[in-house]
Protein backbone atom coordinates (compact mmCIF):
# COMPACT_ATOMS: atom_id res chain seq x y z
CA UNK A 1 0.00 0.00 0.00
CA UNK A 2 0.97 3.50 -1.10
CA UNK A 3 1.77 5.98 1.90
CA UNK A 4 -1.52 8.15 2.15
CA UNK A 5 0.12 10.49 4.20
CA UNK A 6 2.83 13.14 3.73
CA UNK A 7 5.02 15.55 6.23
CA UNK A 8 5.35 18.34 3.40
CA UNK A 9 4.85 22.22 4.47
CA UNK A 10 2.78 23.63 1.62
CA UNK A 11 4.39 25.83 -0.98
CA UNK A 12 3.11 27.01 -4.63
CA UNK A 13 5.18 24.17 -5.97
CA UNK A 14 4.50 21.49 -3.77
CA UNK A 15 0.73 22.28 -3.40
CA UNK A 16 -0.27 20.01 -6.34
CA UNK A 17 1.18 17.03 -5.02
CA UNK A 18 1.07 17.63 -1.59
CA UNK A 19 -3.09 17.88 -1.92
CA UNK A 20 -3.43 14.55 -4.09
CA UNK A 21 -1.42 12.69 -1.07
CA UNK A 22 -3.79 13.04 1.31
CA UNK A 23 -4.75 16.95 1.71
CA UNK A 24 -2.48 16.41 4.65
CA UNK A 25 -0.71 19.46 5.63
CA UNK A 26 1.71 19.50 8.65
CA UNK A 27 1.21 22.64 10.75
CA UNK A 28 4.06 24.84 10.18
CA UNK A 29 4.90 28.63 10.53
CA UNK A 30 3.04 28.95 7.14
CA UNK A 31 0.12 27.20 8.30
CA UNK A 32 -1.69 27.32 11.19
CA UNK A 33 -4.71 25.39 12.94
CA UNK A 34 -8.18 26.85 12.77
CA UNK A 35 -9.47 29.07 15.19
CA UNK A 36 -12.38 26.92 15.65
CA UNK A 37 -10.24 24.07 16.38
CA UNK A 38 -7.84 25.95 18.42
CA UNK A 39 -9.61 27.47 20.87
CA UNK A 40 -9.93 25.55 23.70
CA UNK A 41 -7.87 22.76 23.13
CA UNK A 42 -4.36 23.51 23.29
CA UNK A 43 -3.42 23.28 26.81
CA UNK A 44 0.15 22.68 28.27
CA UNK A 45 -0.94 19.82 31.00
CA UNK A 46 -3.06 17.01 30.38
CA UNK A 47 -5.33 16.45 33.21
CA UNK A 48 -7.62 14.38 31.62
CA UNK A 49 -8.15 12.27 29.02
CA UNK A 50 -10.70 14.21 27.13
CA UNK A 51 -7.88 17.08 27.55
CA UNK A 52 -5.63 14.66 26.04
CA UNK A 53 -8.38 13.65 23.02
CA UNK A 54 -8.96 17.68 22.40
CA UNK A 55 -5.36 18.41 21.91
CA UNK A 56 -4.47 15.39 19.62
CA UNK A 57 -7.77 16.69 17.46
CA UNK A 58 -6.16 20.26 18.11
CA UNK A 59 -2.84 19.06 16.24
CA UNK A 60 -4.82 18.10 13.04
CA UNK A 61 -5.34 19.73 9.78
CA UNK A 62 -7.96 22.11 9.93
CA UNK A 63 -10.73 21.30 7.28
CA UNK A 64 -10.47 26.04 6.35
CA UNK A 65 -7.33 25.17 5.27
CA UNK A 66 -8.05 22.13 2.83
CA UNK A 67 -10.64 23.82 1.42
CA UNK A 68 -8.62 27.21 1.25
CA UNK A 69 -6.14 24.80 -0.24
CA UNK A 70 -7.88 23.47 -2.53
CA UNK A 71 -9.96 26.67 -3.88
CA UNK A 72 -6.42 27.81 -5.00
CA UNK A 73 -5.82 24.68 -7.23
CA UNK A 74 -6.69 25.01 -11.00
CA UNK A 75 -9.69 23.37 -12.04
CA UNK A 76 -7.72 20.04 -13.85
CA UNK A 77 -5.80 19.62 -10.34
CA UNK A 78 -9.18 19.74 -8.24
CA UNK A 79 -10.69 17.01 -10.76
CA UNK A 80 -7.43 14.51 -10.02
CA UNK A 81 -7.72 15.36 -5.93
CA UNK A 82 -11.61 14.46 -6.16
CA UNK A 83 -11.51 11.67 -8.00
CA UNK A 84 -8.58 9.99 -4.76
CA UNK A 85 -11.18 11.27 -2.59
CA UNK A 86 -13.18 8.19 -1.27
CA UNK A 87 -10.78 5.67 -2.18
CA UNK A 88 -8.04 7.69 0.60
CA UNK A 89 -11.06 7.92 3.03
CA UNK A 90 -11.67 4.22 2.43
CA UNK A 91 -7.63 3.23 3.40
CA UNK A 92 -7.74 5.85 6.54
CA UNK A 93 -10.64 4.06 7.45
CA UNK A 94 -9.36 0.36 7.09
CA UNK A 95 -6.00 1.69 8.70
CA UNK A 96 -8.41 2.54 12.00
CA UNK A 97 -9.69 -0.84 11.65
CA UNK A 98 -13.22 0.31 10.65
CA UNK A 99 -14.34 -0.45 6.73
CA UNK A 100 -17.67 0.39 4.89
CA UNK A 101 -17.87 -3.49 4.59
CA UNK A 102 -17.45 -4.08 8.15
CA UNK A 103 -20.31 -1.01 8.93
CA UNK A 104 -22.80 -3.13 6.49
CA UNK A 105 -21.68 -6.67 8.48
CA UNK A 106 -22.52 -4.50 11.50
CA UNK A 107 -26.46 -4.15 10.57
CA UNK A 108 -26.24 -0.61 11.14
CA UNK A 109 -28.36 1.20 8.62
CA UNK A 110 -28.08 4.60 7.92
CA UNK A 111 -30.03 7.82 6.68
CA UNK A 112 -27.36 10.30 4.02
CA UNK A 113 -28.21 13.89 4.20
CA UNK A 114 -27.00 16.19 1.88
CA UNK A 115 -27.65 20.14 1.03
CA UNK A 116 -26.96 23.73 1.22
CA UNK A 117 -29.58 24.96 3.62
CA UNK A 118 -31.19 23.09 6.74
CA UNK A 119 -29.27 19.88 6.34
CA UNK A 120 -28.73 19.80 9.77
CA UNK A 121 -32.06 20.54 11.24
CA UNK A 122 -33.37 17.88 8.94
CA UNK A 123 -30.57 15.51 9.78
CA UNK A 124 -32.13 16.38 13.40
CA UNK A 125 -35.25 16.15 12.91
CA UNK A 126 -34.61 12.37 11.28
CA UNK A 127 -32.90 11.49 14.53
CA UNK A 128 -35.16 12.53 16.56
CA UNK A 129 -38.31 11.02 15.19
CA UNK A 130 -36.56 7.33 14.90
CA UNK A 131 -35.68 7.46 18.19
CA UNK A 132 -39.17 7.56 19.19
CA UNK A 133 -39.62 4.05 17.75
CA UNK A 134 -36.33 2.48 19.35
CA UNK A 135 -36.51 3.94 23.02
CA UNK A 136 -34.51 1.63 24.32
CA UNK A 137 -31.94 2.18 22.10
CA UNK A 138 -29.15 5.06 21.09
CA UNK A 139 -29.74 6.59 17.49
CA UNK A 140 -26.67 7.89 16.01
CA UNK A 141 -26.46 11.72 14.76
CA UNK A 142 -23.31 12.85 13.12
CA UNK A 143 -22.82 16.42 11.47
CA UNK A 144 -20.98 19.46 11.78
CA UNK A 145 -19.43 21.76 12.22
CA UNK A 146 -19.84 22.50 15.99
CA UNK A 147 -20.43 25.46 17.81
CA UNK A 148 -18.76 25.23 21.30
CA UNK A 149 -17.98 21.19 21.86
CA UNK A 150 -16.53 19.08 19.25
CA UNK A 151 -19.14 16.64 20.86
CA UNK A 152 -22.01 18.05 19.68
CA UNK A 153 -21.61 16.51 16.28
CA UNK A 154 -21.68 12.57 17.26
CA UNK A 155 -24.68 12.32 19.33
CA UNK A 156 -26.37 9.17 20.91
CA UNK A 157 -29.61 9.19 21.87
CA UNK A 158 -30.56 12.66 21.20
CA UNK A 159 -27.68 13.78 23.78
CA UNK A 160 -24.02 15.10 23.39
CA UNK A 161 -21.93 11.84 23.60
CA UNK A 162 -19.89 11.96 27.17
CA UNK A 163 -16.44 13.04 27.46
CA UNK A 164 -15.38 9.37 28.47
CA UNK A 165 -16.76 8.03 25.76
CA UNK A 166 -15.91 10.69 22.82
CA UNK A 167 -12.30 10.47 25.15
CA UNK A 168 -11.59 6.61 24.35
CA UNK A 169 -12.94 6.48 20.79
CA UNK A 170 -10.33 9.68 19.56
CA UNK A 171 -7.76 7.17 21.51
CA UNK A 172 -8.83 4.57 20.00
CA UNK A 173 -8.60 5.67 16.68
CA UNK A 174 -5.39 7.59 17.37
CA UNK A 175 -3.29 4.49 18.77
CA UNK A 176 -4.87 2.19 15.66
CA UNK A 177 -3.58 4.77 12.91
CA UNK A 178 -0.39 4.85 14.94
CA UNK A 179 0.11 0.94 15.03
CA UNK A 180 -0.82 0.71 11.08
CA UNK A 181 1.67 3.41 10.52
CA UNK A 182 4.52 1.25 12.50
CA UNK A 183 3.57 -1.90 10.44
CA UNK A 184 3.53 -0.40 7.34
CA UNK A 185 5.88 2.88 7.19
CA UNK A 186 8.25 2.07 10.16
CA UNK A 187 11.17 1.94 7.90
CA UNK A 188 10.81 5.58 6.92
CA UNK A 189 9.49 7.15 9.96
CA UNK A 190 10.49 7.16 13.34
CA UNK A 191 8.84 6.07 16.41
CA UNK A 192 7.53 9.55 17.47
CA UNK A 193 6.43 10.83 13.55
CA UNK A 194 4.27 7.42 13.35
CA UNK A 195 2.92 8.40 16.88
CA UNK A 196 2.20 11.82 15.77
CA UNK A 197 -0.48 14.17 14.10
CA UNK A 198 1.61 13.26 10.36
CA UNK A 199 -0.11 9.80 10.09
CA UNK A 200 -3.40 10.69 10.69
CA UNK A 201 -5.83 12.52 8.11
CA UNK A 202 -7.39 15.54 8.40
CA UNK A 203 -10.11 16.86 10.90
CA UNK A 204 -13.49 15.96 9.24
CA UNK A 205 -11.99 12.72 8.32
CA UNK A 206 -10.73 11.92 11.33
CA UNK A 207 -13.85 12.68 12.98
CA UNK A 208 -16.15 10.77 10.41
CA UNK A 209 -13.87 7.76 11.46
CA UNK A 210 -14.66 8.46 15.13
CA UNK A 211 -17.77 8.73 14.81
CA UNK A 212 -18.18 5.21 12.69
CA UNK A 213 -16.34 3.45 15.30
CA UNK A 214 -18.74 4.78 18.15
CA UNK A 215 -21.34 4.05 16.77
CA UNK A 216 -20.21 0.23 16.11
CA UNK A 217 -18.81 -0.04 19.32
CA UNK A 218 -21.76 1.61 21.27
CA UNK A 219 -24.08 -0.88 19.34
CA UNK A 220 -26.12 1.81 17.59
CA UNK A 221 -28.09 -0.21 14.87
CA UNK A 222 -29.97 3.46 13.22
CA UNK A 223 -27.83 6.39 12.69
CA UNK A 224 -28.61 9.85 10.91
CA UNK A 225 -24.75 10.83 8.86
CA UNK A 226 -25.21 14.93 7.25
CA UNK A 227 -22.12 14.85 4.68
CA UNK A 228 -19.49 18.15 5.36
CA UNK A 229 -19.54 19.31 2.11
CA UNK A 230 -20.79 18.21 -1.16
CA UNK A 231 -21.69 14.32 -1.64
CA UNK A 232 -20.10 12.50 -4.22
CA UNK A 233 -16.53 13.45 -2.90
CA UNK A 234 -17.47 13.73 0.39
CA UNK A 235 -15.71 11.86 3.40
CA UNK A 236 -19.17 10.06 4.86
CA UNK A 237 -19.81 8.96 1.08
CA UNK A 238 -17.85 5.61 1.97
CA UNK A 239 -21.44 4.35 3.31
CA UNK A 240 -22.09 0.72 1.03
CA UNK A 241 -25.74 0.09 -0.94
CA UNK A 242 -26.75 -2.44 1.76
CA UNK A 243 -25.99 0.35 5.11
CA UNK A 244 -28.14 3.48 3.82
CA UNK A 245 -31.90 3.37 3.67
CA UNK A 246 -32.49 6.57 2.34
CA UNK A 247 -30.89 9.93 0.80
CA UNK A 248 -32.11 13.34 1.11
CA UNK A 249 -31.14 16.29 -0.71
CA UNK A 250 -32.22 19.00 0.99
CA UNK A 251 -32.01 23.17 -0.79
CA UNK A 252 -29.48 23.99 -2.65
CA UNK A 253 -27.75 27.31 -3.23
CA UNK A 254 -24.02 28.63 -3.86
CA UNK A 255 -21.64 27.26 -1.33
CA UNK A 256 -18.12 25.96 -1.03
CA UNK A 257 -17.49 27.32 -5.20
CA UNK A 258 -14.27 26.05 -5.57
CA UNK A 259 -15.03 22.20 -4.70
CA UNK A 260 -18.63 22.56 -5.63
CA UNK A 261 -19.09 24.56 -8.71
CA UNK A 262 -19.99 28.25 -9.05
CA UNK A 263 -23.61 26.96 -10.44
CA UNK A 264 -26.34 25.52 -8.26
CA UNK A 265 -26.27 23.04 -11.05
CA UNK A 266 -23.17 21.78 -10.90
CA UNK A 267 -23.42 22.27 -6.86
CA UNK A 268 -26.85 19.61 -7.33
CA UNK A 269 -24.27 17.35 -9.12
CA UNK A 270 -22.07 16.87 -6.11
CA UNK A 271 -24.94 16.56 -3.79
CA UNK A 272 -26.80 13.96 -5.38
CA UNK A 273 -23.86 11.77 -5.22
CA UNK A 274 -25.06 10.40 -2.18
CA UNK A 275 -27.81 8.47 -4.36
CA UNK A 276 -27.17 4.63 -3.86
CA UNK A 277 -28.59 2.02 -6.21
CA UNK A 278 -32.23 0.18 -4.92
CA UNK A 279 -33.04 2.91 -2.21
CA UNK A 280 -35.35 6.10 -2.16
CA UNK A 281 -33.91 9.79 -2.56
CA UNK A 282 -35.98 12.40 -1.05
CA UNK A 283 -35.69 15.99 -1.62
CA UNK A 284 -37.86 19.43 -1.76
CA UNK A 285 -39.63 19.87 -5.12
CA UNK A 286 -39.96 24.30 -3.71
CA UNK A 287 -37.23 26.57 -4.65
CA UNK A 288 -35.88 24.44 -7.15
CA UNK A 289 -35.56 25.56 -10.52
CA UNK A 290 -36.06 23.40 -13.46
CA UNK A 291 -32.42 22.60 -14.34
CA UNK A 292 -31.50 21.54 -10.48
CA UNK A 293 -34.24 19.38 -10.86
CA UNK A 294 -33.04 17.81 -14.08
CA UNK A 295 -29.74 17.17 -12.85
CA UNK A 296 -31.28 15.51 -9.76
CA UNK A 297 -33.63 13.39 -11.84
CA UNK A 298 -30.90 12.47 -14.23
CA UNK A 299 -28.46 11.36 -11.32
CA UNK A 300 -30.97 9.62 -9.53
CA UNK A 301 -31.30 7.02 -13.27
CA UNK A 302 -27.73 6.85 -12.95
CA UNK A 303 -27.52 5.90 -9.50
CA UNK A 304 -30.32 3.44 -9.72
CA UNK A 305 -31.88 4.46 -7.12
CA UNK A 306 -35.60 2.98 -6.61
CA UNK A 307 -37.54 6.31 -7.23
CA UNK A 308 -36.95 10.10 -6.62
CA UNK A 309 -39.58 11.69 -4.33
CA UNK A 310 -39.96 15.62 -4.56
CA UNK A 311 -41.79 16.45 -1.70
CA UNK A 312 -44.40 19.26 -1.26
CA UNK A 313 -45.45 21.10 1.24
CA UNK A 314 -49.00 21.02 1.99
CA UNK A 315 -50.46 24.51 2.18
CA UNK A 316 -52.65 23.45 4.71
CA UNK A 317 -50.35 22.57 7.37
CA UNK A 318 -49.06 24.64 10.18
CA UNK A 319 -46.21 22.49 11.61
CA UNK A 320 -45.60 21.48 15.04
CA UNK A 321 -45.65 24.27 17.58
CA UNK A 322 -43.35 23.96 20.42
CA UNK A 323 -40.65 22.72 19.42
CA UNK A 324 -37.17 22.99 20.47
CA UNK A 325 -35.54 24.20 17.17
CA UNK A 326 -38.06 27.23 16.04
CA UNK A 327 -37.68 28.49 12.34
CA UNK A 328 -38.71 30.80 9.65
CA UNK A 329 -39.61 30.07 6.53
CA UNK A 330 -37.89 26.58 5.86
CA UNK A 331 -38.77 24.78 8.78
CA UNK A 332 -41.99 23.56 7.34
CA UNK A 333 -39.89 22.32 4.66
CA UNK A 334 -37.37 21.02 6.98
CA UNK A 335 -39.92 19.02 8.52
CA UNK A 336 -41.69 17.59 5.89
CA UNK A 337 -38.49 16.36 4.20
CA UNK A 338 -37.49 14.40 7.74
CA UNK A 339 -41.14 13.08 7.79
CA UNK A 340 -40.60 11.49 4.34
CA UNK A 341 -36.89 10.32 5.56
CA UNK A 342 -37.68 9.01 8.44
CA UNK A 343 -40.99 7.03 7.22
CA UNK A 344 -39.09 5.38 4.44
CA UNK A 345 -35.99 4.24 7.15
CA UNK A 346 -38.65 3.12 9.88
CA UNK A 347 -40.67 1.21 7.15
CA UNK A 348 -36.68 -0.32 5.68
CA UNK A 349 -36.83 -1.24 9.33
CA UNK A 350 -39.43 -3.30 10.09
CA UNK A 351 -41.61 -0.96 11.67
CA UNK A 352 -45.87 -1.14 10.29
CA UNK A 353 -47.38 2.01 10.46
CA UNK A 354 -51.21 1.73 11.47
CA UNK A 355 -54.63 3.54 9.32
CA UNK A 356 -54.01 5.93 6.97
CA UNK A 357 -50.36 6.54 7.13
CA UNK A 358 -49.41 3.41 6.78
CA UNK A 359 -51.33 3.40 3.01
CA UNK A 360 -48.43 4.47 0.03
CA UNK A 361 -50.09 7.74 -1.45
CA UNK A 362 -53.23 8.38 0.92
CA UNK A 363 -51.11 10.04 3.77
CA UNK A 364 -50.55 13.63 4.38
CA UNK A 365 -48.80 16.06 6.94
CA UNK A 366 -52.05 16.18 8.87
CA UNK A 367 -52.02 11.56 9.37
CA UNK A 368 -48.77 11.83 11.66
CA UNK A 369 -48.72 9.04 14.40
CA UNK A 370 -48.02 10.89 17.82
CA UNK A 371 -44.27 9.71 17.75
CA UNK A 372 -43.47 11.58 14.32
CA UNK A 373 -45.18 14.76 16.70
CA UNK A 374 -42.90 14.12 19.34
CA UNK A 375 -39.90 13.61 17.15
CA UNK A 376 -39.93 16.89 15.52
CA UNK A 377 -40.80 18.40 18.97
CA UNK A 378 -37.74 17.45 20.69
CA UNK A 379 -35.48 17.68 17.80
CA UNK A 380 -32.48 19.90 18.76
CA UNK A 381 -29.29 21.31 17.38
CA UNK A 382 -27.36 23.87 18.83
CA UNK A 383 -27.00 27.06 16.42
CA UNK A 384 -30.48 26.63 14.35
CA UNK A 385 -33.72 28.97 15.58
CA UNK A 386 -32.15 29.14 18.90
CA UNK A 387 -33.09 31.31 21.40
CA UNK A 388 -31.09 31.45 24.61
CA UNK A 389 -31.41 33.40 27.50
CA UNK A 390 -28.66 35.53 28.78
CA UNK A 391 -26.73 33.76 32.07
CA UNK A 392 -26.07 37.81 33.32
CA UNK A 393 -28.91 39.87 32.28
CA UNK A 394 -32.53 38.84 33.11
CA UNK A 395 -34.84 39.28 30.29
CA UNK A 396 -32.03 39.28 27.97
CA UNK A 397 -32.84 37.25 24.75
CA UNK A 398 -30.57 36.07 22.37
CA UNK A 399 -31.89 34.41 18.85
CA UNK A 400 -29.17 32.59 17.56
CA UNK A 401 -28.84 30.87 13.74
CA UNK A 402 -25.39 29.96 11.66
CA UNK A 403 -26.81 30.94 8.42
CA UNK A 404 -24.42 32.31 6.46
CA UNK A 405 -25.87 32.29 2.59
CA UNK A 406 -28.09 34.70 1.36
CA UNK A 407 -31.03 32.97 0.86
CA UNK A 408 -30.59 31.34 4.20
CA UNK A 409 -30.05 34.71 5.98
CA UNK A 410 -33.46 35.81 4.68
CA UNK A 411 -35.39 33.55 6.56
CA UNK A 412 -33.41 34.13 9.27
CA UNK A 413 -34.17 37.49 9.03
CA UNK A 414 -38.19 36.77 8.37
CA UNK A 415 -37.81 34.34 11.60
CA UNK A 416 -36.35 36.65 13.82
CA UNK A 417 -38.60 39.66 12.77
CA UNK A 418 -41.74 37.09 13.72
CA UNK A 419 -40.90 37.27 17.36
CA UNK A 420 -40.24 40.82 17.79
CA UNK A 421 -42.61 42.64 14.84
CA UNK A 422 -44.96 43.60 17.88
CA UNK A 423 -42.74 44.82 20.70
CA UNK A 424 -41.53 47.91 21.71
CA UNK A 425 -37.81 47.80 22.84
CA UNK A 426 -34.25 47.26 21.51
CA UNK A 427 -33.67 45.25 18.60
CA UNK A 428 -29.72 44.48 18.29
CA UNK A 429 -28.04 42.74 15.84
CA UNK A 430 -24.68 41.11 16.43
CA UNK A 431 -23.21 39.91 12.82
CA UNK A 432 -19.99 38.81 10.97
CA UNK A 433 -19.04 36.81 7.87
CA UNK A 434 -15.45 36.87 7.57
CA UNK A 435 -15.00 34.79 4.19
CA UNK A 436 -17.80 36.13 2.44
CA UNK A 437 -19.25 39.69 0.94
CA UNK A 438 -20.79 41.00 4.03
CA UNK A 439 -22.57 43.24 2.24
CA UNK A 440 -24.02 40.88 0.08
CA UNK A 441 -25.68 38.60 2.78
CA UNK A 442 -26.00 42.02 4.94
CA UNK A 443 -28.34 42.97 2.95
CA UNK A 444 -30.32 39.24 2.52
CA UNK A 445 -30.62 39.10 5.80
CA UNK A 446 -32.20 42.92 6.22
CA UNK A 447 -34.35 42.23 3.24
CA UNK A 448 -35.92 39.47 5.13
CA UNK A 449 -36.81 41.22 8.23
CA UNK A 450 -38.16 43.94 6.36
CA UNK A 451 -40.03 41.65 4.37
CA UNK A 452 -42.34 40.57 7.89
CA UNK A 453 -41.93 44.57 8.96
CA UNK A 454 -42.56 46.60 5.92
CA UNK A 455 -40.94 48.88 3.44
CA UNK A 456 -40.23 51.96 5.56
CA UNK A 457 -39.99 50.31 9.20
CA UNK A 458 -37.50 50.57 11.39
CA UNK A 459 -35.26 47.01 11.70
CA UNK A 460 -32.49 47.31 14.44
CA UNK A 461 -32.36 49.83 16.83
CA UNK A 462 -28.73 48.88 17.26
CA UNK A 463 -26.16 46.59 15.10
CA UNK A 464 -22.78 45.53 16.22
CA UNK A 465 -20.45 44.05 13.86
CA UNK A 466 -17.09 41.47 15.81
CA UNK A 467 -14.57 39.64 14.66
CA UNK A 468 -15.00 35.87 15.90
CA UNK A 469 -11.97 35.90 18.40
CA UNK A 470 -13.21 36.15 22.38
CA UNK A 471 -11.00 37.80 24.08
CA UNK A 472 -9.36 41.56 23.21
CA UNK A 473 -6.04 41.33 20.83
CA UNK A 474 -2.90 41.32 23.04
CA UNK A 475 -0.37 43.98 23.09
CA UNK A 476 0.96 44.83 19.57
CA UNK A 477 -1.32 42.42 18.12
CA UNK A 478 -3.37 44.19 15.14
CA UNK A 479 -6.72 42.82 13.74
CA UNK A 480 -8.44 44.07 10.51
CA UNK A 481 -11.25 44.72 10.88
CA UNK A 482 -12.04 45.83 7.12
CA UNK A 483 -14.65 43.41 6.83
CA UNK A 484 -16.94 45.06 10.03
CA UNK A 485 -16.07 48.45 8.58
CA UNK A 486 -17.68 47.27 5.22
CA UNK A 487 -20.99 45.72 7.27
CA UNK A 488 -21.47 48.65 9.41
CA UNK A 489 -21.27 51.25 5.77
CA UNK A 490 -24.04 48.77 4.48
CA UNK A 491 -26.19 49.02 7.59
CA UNK A 492 -25.88 53.10 7.57
CA UNK A 493 -26.99 52.82 3.90
CA UNK A 494 -30.23 50.52 4.70
CA UNK A 495 -31.00 52.99 7.58
CA UNK A 496 -28.49 56.02 8.92
CA UNK A 497 -30.60 55.73 12.38
CA UNK A 498 -29.13 52.43 13.23
CA UNK A 499 -26.66 52.70 15.78
CA UNK A 500 -23.87 50.89 14.78
CA UNK A 501 -20.48 49.60 16.41
CA UNK A 502 -17.07 47.88 15.29
CA UNK A 503 -15.37 45.43 17.73
CA UNK A 504 -12.37 43.31 17.10
CA UNK A 505 -13.36 40.67 19.35
CA UNK A 506 -16.77 38.72 20.88
CA UNK A 507 -16.29 39.30 24.22
CA UNK A 508 -16.21 43.03 23.72
CA UNK A 509 -19.76 43.18 21.51
CA UNK A 510 -21.09 41.27 23.79
CA UNK A 511 -20.34 43.39 26.90
CA UNK A 512 -21.74 46.24 24.70
CA UNK A 513 -25.31 44.36 24.09
CA UNK A 514 -25.33 43.82 27.70
CA UNK A 515 -24.91 47.33 28.94
CA UNK A 516 -27.57 48.30 26.34
CA UNK A 517 -30.14 45.63 27.62
CA UNK A 518 -29.39 47.04 30.97
CA UNK A 519 -30.30 50.40 29.90
CA UNK A 520 -33.54 49.54 28.34
CA UNK A 521 -34.31 47.49 31.37
CA UNK A 522 -34.49 50.45 33.74
CA UNK A 523 -36.39 52.28 31.25
CA UNK A 524 -38.93 49.51 31.14
CA UNK A 525 -38.07 48.01 27.59
CA UNK A 526 -37.17 44.66 26.68
CA UNK A 527 -34.26 43.88 24.98
CA UNK A 528 -34.09 40.78 22.16
CA UNK A 529 -30.70 40.31 20.16
CA UNK A 530 -29.77 38.40 16.94
CA UNK A 531 -26.73 36.42 16.56
CA UNK A 532 -26.10 35.19 12.89
CA UNK A 533 -23.92 35.25 9.83
CA UNK A 534 -21.46 32.43 10.88
CA UNK A 535 -21.18 29.20 13.01
CA UNK A 536 -17.56 30.73 13.94
CA UNK A 537 -19.40 33.56 15.49
CA UNK A 538 -22.38 31.29 17.24
CA UNK A 539 -19.60 29.73 19.11
CA UNK A 540 -18.13 32.26 20.73
CA UNK A 541 -21.03 34.35 21.35
CA UNK A 542 -22.48 31.67 22.76
CA UNK A 543 -19.59 31.09 25.25
CA UNK A 544 -20.15 34.44 26.31
CA UNK A 545 -24.28 34.35 27.13
CA UNK A 546 -24.77 30.50 27.83
CA UNK A 547 -23.23 27.82 30.40
CA UNK A 548 -21.71 25.37 27.79
CA UNK A 549 -19.38 22.79 28.68
CA UNK A 550 -16.68 22.13 26.00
Amino acid sequence: MRSIYTRITPTPTNLRSLTISGFLVRPSTSTSISLQHRRHYTTTKMSTPYDQALSRLSSLQSNSLITSLFDSLPSDSQKDINSLAIPEMKAWMSRAGVTPELISQSGLKCVHVAGTKGKGSVSAYIASIIQQYFPEEKVGLYTSPHLVSVRERIMLGGKEVDREVFARYVELVWKELTETAKKLDGGRLTEEECEGPGTKPFYFRYLTIVAMKMFLGEGVKNAVIECGIGGEYDSTNVLEEGSVTAAVVTQLGIDHVGMLGDTVEKIAWHKSGIFKRGIKGFTLREGKEEGVRRVLRSRAEERGLEELVEVEVEEGWEGVEGGKMEGGPFVKGNMTLAVYAAREHLRKCGVEFEGKFGREGEWGMGDLPEEFLRGLREARLRGRSEVVRDREVEGLEWCVDGAHTEDSLAGVGEWFAGRVKEEEGLRVLVFNQQDRDPSLLLKALLGGVRKVFGEGKRVFTHAVFTRNEEKPAVEGEKRNLTVQRKAEETMKEFDSETETKVYSDVGSAVEQVRLLAAEAKKEGKSCKVLATGSFHLLGAVLIEIDNVAY
